[in-house]
């Protein structure tokens, strides 16, 4: 498996764009993730992160490193989004690998603390992360709020 920056390795832009528009994007959301990994190649900020896991040339899963999840907590961040794994390569913990570049990264860029929204029950729990709470999405949803101090 080979884990890709999009910031480090800009030839991947496109490839991640298409990508995650497939997987998180609907016609309304699609130019969010267009705008959003462009604009991560030159920033000068630490965030935002968007990676691909691939197995060979094959992209098998995807996670974003962001300010804030849409979500209501906007005074906590960073926050990993977007974390997907193809479904015939889960049980593998490839997700674990994702989520471990988005703590180095975090780490990198001066946080302490690393945070996601999810309402998957001990997916999470397992690589350290606890539950601290709930978080309001613009559309009218919850979701549980999640934790590492890294």
């Amino acid at each position: 498996m080979n884990l890709v920056s999009v910031r480090e390795n800009p030839e991947y832009k496109d490839l991640a764009i298409q990508y995650f528009q497939n997987k998180w994007g609907n016609e309304a959301s699609n130019i969010v993730y267009e705008d959003c990994i462009t604009h991560c190649i030159d920033a000068v900020a630490p965030l935002p992160q968007w990676y691909l896991l691939m197995n060979g040339d094959k992209i098998i899963g995807c996670a974003g490193l962001i300010t804030n999840d849409f979500i209501s907590r906007m005074d906590l961040y960073p926050w990993v989004c977007a974390l997907y794994i193809e479904k015939e390569y889960r049980g593998n913990e490839y997700g674990a690998l994702l989520l471990e570049k988005a703590k180095e990264d975090t780490k990198q860029g001066g946080f302490s603390n690393l945070y996601l929204c999810s309402d998957h029950v001990g997916y999470y729990e397992k690589y350290g992360f606890s539950r601290i709470g709930t978080g309001y999405h613009p559309w009218g949803e919850s979701s549980g709020i999640f934790r590492i101090t890294l």
